[in-house]
């Protein structure tokens, strides 16, 4: 059955190293056990991604570990009259675990890079999640700190185990909407303070042995509507298969409401920066995209690739509840992104 729902507490992998009920789930009900996993160690990869979100500025912060590399990166994202982006990263060869990367999103934990340019930690305790990272030289010879806390978790979110057809592959996934934001960006002796009246997070927290090449795309917003609720979406397709569930919903009041497929269509295939239109074969999320600013990077060293279009805009347009409830949506600054990956 399609977007078919996954209730029982079970191990991610079979005996084979593949998964065991293909599906989506409002929590983490799947258990996931590196020891399970089939696919040689380098195949295997990890990653905590945190999208924070204020009305004219954003923060990208990732630790990851992709097998035979790490990849730490943060992108700091300038949303108001002159829209522009700054990003940079640190790679550290055959991390082997070292940081500290969890078996669940749920579980307190640190996860701690130190580097030569780059600290960066993410910890949770309780209900609470705290972000630092002190980059120096980050761009222009300049330093970038932050410090953040999230806190209010929804009570669901978005959870998809979905497989490829190749043997020992798998894509294990959360995705956390709604999460309130406080704290701060220093950079270039300007400090940029996050809201929690108004400010929210997502984090894409993802385990899985991918096939060498894919493309995907991805979408994620929130905000405090006019009405007090609190709002939230994630969409996205193409990668992995998705014939068990898609991993489209939306998060309303801290409740999932099931999407089925969500096509994004771009007005120009070739500019990023034109309008964009999101149409749900349900019916149930109808929108048009406004870009403002495209964080676009290119790499292809033989062997690993990457052509990546992260874009910043507004939303406009629909979206409707399990219940029939239909929910405007008004200038939601949001992302949308491309991405191929061979690695």
């Amino acid at each position: 059955m399609r977007n078919h729902e996954v209730t029982t507490a079970q191990k991610l992998l079979d005996e084979q190293g593949n998964i065991a009920e293909p599906g989506w789930a409002r929590h983490l009900v799947w258990d996931y056990d590196k020891t399970q996993v089939k696919a040689p160690w380098y195949r295997l990869k990890e990653w905590d991604y945190y999208m924070v979100v204020s009305k004219d500025f954003a923060i990208a912060l990732t630790l990851s570990d992709v097998g035979y590399m790490g990849v730490q990166t943060v992108s700091f994202f300038w949303l108001g009259d002159e829209p522009h982006v700054a990003t940079n990263s640190s790679v550290n060869p055959l991390p082997h675990g070292a940081m500290g990367l969890a078996a669940n999103s749920d579980m307190d934990n640190t996860v701690e890079y130190k580097g030569y340019r780059l600290r960066m930690k993410f910890s949770k305790t309780g209900d609470r999640r705290h972000l630092t990272c002190d980059f120096a030289n980050f761009s222009k010879f300049k330093k970038l700190v932050c410090d953040i806390t999230l806190h209010e978790d929804p009570k669901e979110s978005i959870v998809v185990a979905t497989p490829w057809p190749e043997d020992k592959h798998f894509y294990y996934n959360q995705k956390i909407n709604c999460m309130r934001a406080e704290g701060y960006v220093e950079y270039d002796g300007t400090r940029y303070e996050f809201d929690p009246a108004s400010d929210f997070a997502t984090l894409d927290w993802g385990r899985g042995v991918w096939t060498y090449d894919n493309t995907w795309y991805w979408s994620s917003g929130n905000a405090q509507l006019s009405n007090g609720h609190v709002f939230g979406f994630n969409l996205g397709y193409g990668f992995a298969d998705t014939s068990a569930a898609t991993e489209n919903v939306i998060i309303y009041d801290g409740i999932a409401h099931k999407l089925d497929d969500v096509t994004f269509a771009m007005s120009d295939p070739k500019n990023f920066l034109a309008p964009w239109t999101f149409t749900s074969s349900d019916g149930r999320f109808e929108t048009e995209f406004t870009p403002i600013l495209d964080r676009k990077g290119k790499i292809d060293v033989g062997f690993a690739a990457t052509d990546q279009h992260q874009v910043f805009g507004r939303m406009n347009g629909r979206a409707v509840l399990d219940d029939g409830t239909e929910i405007e949506i008004k200038d939601l600054l949001c992302f949308v992104e491309k991405v191929r990956m061979k690695y």
